[in-house]
């Protein structure tokens, strides 16, 4: 039986789905830290698990991480809580100034990454009798925009901060997957393409990948063949 930091007995239990990608968030960072859980998918053959979801956090997003009689969403949240649960590998710098780089870029991925992505995919959703075309400009162009900013950050090369594989990129991988999707990536931005790379060659997140590809014809606006 797996057992905390702080002694007793671990038993998590995960609720999310392999398409989604704040569910690759926090489920790179389980995958990091080699804890085990309990995945319930949601999903049409799965209502129970929803019902589930829905007791802890009525809004009914996930992801959502129950941790005994703590349940927690946001995967921000969840990624902070697994790094109290198990420090090594640690995602969160304890050096404050080191992890206040680490959560800004985690707000960066989440704020300016995968929200603009997620509005294009959202119109998509809506159907062309609904489709908001200014909406769809205004998105890319704030992904054009954050690619500019990511490609100069990024021109050291590594992960996204000096302080190894952390809570940024595990944000960064599915936005930046995703992100190229409905906005490819530029060559131009030759350091923002190669680390999106190598995100994607990391086993954490090529697990996520890999699990997600079933998924990927109900991607709204066809899923590239490239990754």
């Amino acid at each position: 039986m797996a057992v905390r930091a702080s002694g007793g007995p671990l038993m998590l239990i995960y609720y999310g789905h392999p398409f989604s990608s704040y569910t690759w968030k926090a489920l790179i960072a389980l995958y990091e830290k080699e804890l085990p859980f309990d995945y319930r998918v949601i999903g049409p053959d799965t209502p129970q698990h929803g019902d589930e979801l829905r007791a802890h956090w009525p809004v009914g997003k996930f992801p959502l991480l129950v941790d005994g009689d703590t349940a927690l969403f946001e995967a921000s949240i969840i990624i902070e809580h697994l790094d109290a649960l198990a420090p090594e590998p640690r995602l969160i710098p304890a050096d404050r100034d080191a992890a206040l780089r680490v959560r800004l870029l985690d707000r960066i991925f989440d704020n300016h990454v995968m929200t603009p992505m997620q509005e294009v995919v959202a119109d998509a959703l809506r159907g062309p009798e609904h489709h908001l075309q200014i909406i769809v400009d205004k998105a890319k162009e704030s992904l054009e925009t954050v690619y500019r900013w990511l490609d100069a950050e990024l021109a050291g090369g590594g992960w996204a901060t000096p302080h190894g594989f952390t809570l940024a990129d595990c944000a960064a991988a599915p936005s930046l997957f995703y992100a190229d999707w409905v906005h490819e990536i530029a060559p131009a931005y030759a350091n923002l393409r190669a680390y999106r790379a190598r995100l994607l060659a990391h086993p954490s997140v090529r697990r996520c990948v890999e699990d997600a590809r079933p998924y990927r014809p109900f991607f709204p606006l066809g899923a590239p063949d490239r990754d």
